[in-house]
């Protein structure tokens, strides 16, 4: 199969029995040598000291007082950062052991980032058969925001850190002032735009999350994203589902939704409990799914053979900020299905 997203780091992970990513001292150090707590130049010697410790036995317990040693109250804080996620990763024993707890917990004490860095492994792993390059691209929204463009009545979704930074490379350049200059206007950010045709360009540029899909209703990276929340579900809590994209909610005895993210589930909401949403509000709707959890036996009784309703909404400014932990932590199921 295709090698994809070799950033995400699961060559530094340890396969389960269970097909989970049991956590390695290998990967521990990965995150040893980001800059908030490696070394520089000015470093005092018990931070060194400390540093080497860790490199050589990355899951050694703390002692009493040994952060507190470090001169750097900066590098302290970080150590501390770090440590606790090392220590929440190693209590758990698997990257997607460790998501479950945290996201189950409510109070997540780790770095955004860090939970992005947990999806971006999960995903991986879970997509590792994957050989539909659409599929795999459009799973990136589990872990990185998105910028909607509307363009040509398209629906179109691209890396927002892409974007923005090919933005400021043209600023930088000063290509922004020479335009504005000559009073030629600044043509949009041009990326390539995955289709059933290009779509193999995406294997070996996949780390470098620079292309575009199309999620209008009927196009393949709507129904590809459908399969990748189904198998989120299947990886994760090795529940059955079906997903199918749904231009609209029609259905006069709705009993069940969950929001994608924090705009769909207020738009649901408000939905649901029948009130009106401005047209300008529904059409922040990027993606309606209707779910259908195969096993009846695992949903609560007012749900049971009636559909869930799934939606995913971008922000006033074009932004898609997807929460995957929505869909594990909102299901009509009994306690302990």
């Amino acid at each position: 199969m295709p090698d994809f997203w070799k950033s995400a780091g699961m060559h530094l992970l340890a396969p389960d029995s269970n097909g989970w990513l049991g956590l390695t001292p290998d990967f521990v150090r990965a995150y040893l040598t980001r800059p908030e707590v490696h070394p520089i130049e000015t470093s005092c010697a018990a931070e060194v000291a400390l540093h080497d410790a860790l490199m050589a036995d990355p899951l050694r317990k703390i002692k009493p007082g040994e952060l507190e040693a470090l001169a750097d109250a900066d590098a302290v804080d970080n150590y501390r950062v770090v440590l606790g996620f090392r220590d929440q990763l190693a209590a758990a024993g698997t990257i997607e052991g460790a998501y479950l707890r945290l996201m189950r917990q409510g109070n997540i004490t780790v770095p955004p980032v860090f939970v992005d860095q947990m999806v971006h492994l999960i995903c991986r792993n879970m997509l590792k058969d994957a050989s539909d390059p659409i599929r795999v691209r459009v799973a990136e929204l589990l872990f990185r925001d998105q910028t909607v463009s509307t363009d040509e009545g398209r629906l179109m979704l691209a890396d927002q850190e892409i974007v923005e930074m090919h933005a400021r490379t043209a600023t930088e350049s000063g290509i922004a002032q020479l335009l504005a200059e000559t009073g030629t206007p600044m043509k949009a950010v041009s990326l390539d735009v995955l289709d059933e045709d290009n779509k193999q360009m995406y294997w070996p540029r996949s780390d470098r999350f620079d292309t575009v899909v199309d999620m209008r209703f009927g196009q393949p990276a709507l129904d590809a994203l459908a399969r990748v929340l189904e198998t989120w579900l299947a990886h994760m809590l090795r529940l059955d589902v079906r997903i199918e994209p749904r231009a609209r909610i029609d259905d006069t005895d709705w009993r069940w939704h969950i929001g994608l993210d924090s705009e769909a589930s207020a738009l649901l909401n408000t939905l649901y409990e029948g009130r009106s949403v401005p047209s300008a509000d529904m059409e922040r709707i990027v993606a309606l799914f209707r779910m259908h959890i195969a096993e009846d036996r695992l949903v609560v009784d007012r749900v049971k053979g009636r559909p869930v309703y799934l939606a995913l909404a971008m922000t006033p400014d074009h932004i898609v900020k997807m929460k995957p932990q929505n869909l594990l932590l909102n299901l009509p199921l009994h306690p302990g299905a």
